[in-house]
């Protein structure tokens, strides 16, 4: 699906919703009458330092003004590898786009990431795996590290990451395999309308509390994360 005809599913009544050179913000009213933040980014753009201080700054304007849930479209490439862009501290912007939108979850205003297109590493990390519940479409297609630049990092050839990919989602980039792992909590269907599916997700939104790594463990493709987890914790209250 296209970024409009994604817009005109969820919205059938209308929205004023822009796409400013890769970078989506906007709002639109659903049918029980609550008004939506809806940003993102387009046409696989890179997500730099630009990019991340406007999409931050949307959410930021929002909370000082308006309620109700916000959206988070995602159609990007990875962030922006420029000398500029380092050297301005990329790293700092993408940490305070991923934590502008905890804020807003953490204050009820209840965030979704949408995954429409493609989206890899700090891009994907400070987007929509920053939301409460990232959804996915047919035909997404992220990836944290895709496979050449994992080679590169593990120094294993990309054959053997090729075969562990076949049995191991966290080493395989695709929709299923974050599915598989709890990072994309469902994957929404391109033939029903998007407005129906967005208003059940909103009317059965998941606590707060991240449970990717447990839905991961459910899921059959992370299964150490959340014991890991609830083990550090636990001996982190031990010491208290």
């Amino acid at each position: 699906m296209t970024l409009d005809e994604i817009l005109a599913s969820l919205f059938p009544d209308g929205h004023a919703v822009k796409n400013d050179n890769g970078v989506i913000f906007g709002s639109a009213t659903l049918r029980y009458g609550v008004k939506i933040l809806v940003i993102g980014v387009a046409d696989r753009a890179a997500v730099g330092v630009d990019e991340a201080i406007r999409l931050s700054g949307h959410v930021l304007d929002s909370l000082e003004r308006e309620s109700g849930p916000i959206l988070v479209l995602v159609d990007s490439d990875s962030q922006r590898m420029s000398k500029r862009d380092e050297l301005l501290g990329l790293n700092e912007f993408l940490s305070h786009l991923a934590k502008s939108l905890i804020y807003a979850d953490m204050h009820s205003r209840p965030t979704i990431g949408l995954l429409y297109g493609h989206s890899a590493a700090g891009a994907l990390l400070a987007t929509g795996l920053a939301t409460r519940v990232l959804v996915g479409l047919p035909g997404a297609a992220p990836a944290v590290m895709d496979l050449p630049s994992m080679a590169k990092v593990t120094k294993l050839s990309m054959e053997a990451l090729e075969e562990k990919a076949k049995s191991t989602p966290v080493f395989a980039p695709g929709l299923s395999n974050l599915a598989q792992m709890g990072a994309v909590h469902a994957t929404w269907s391109d033939t029903v309308p998007l407005a129906d599916q967005l208003n059940t997700l909103l009317a059965n939104m998941p606590e707060t509390h991240d449970r990717r790594d447990a839905l991961g463990k459910e899921r059959g493709g992370r299964l150490k994360a959340v014991d890991i987890a609830e083990r550090v914790r636990d001996l982190a209250l031990q010491t208290q």
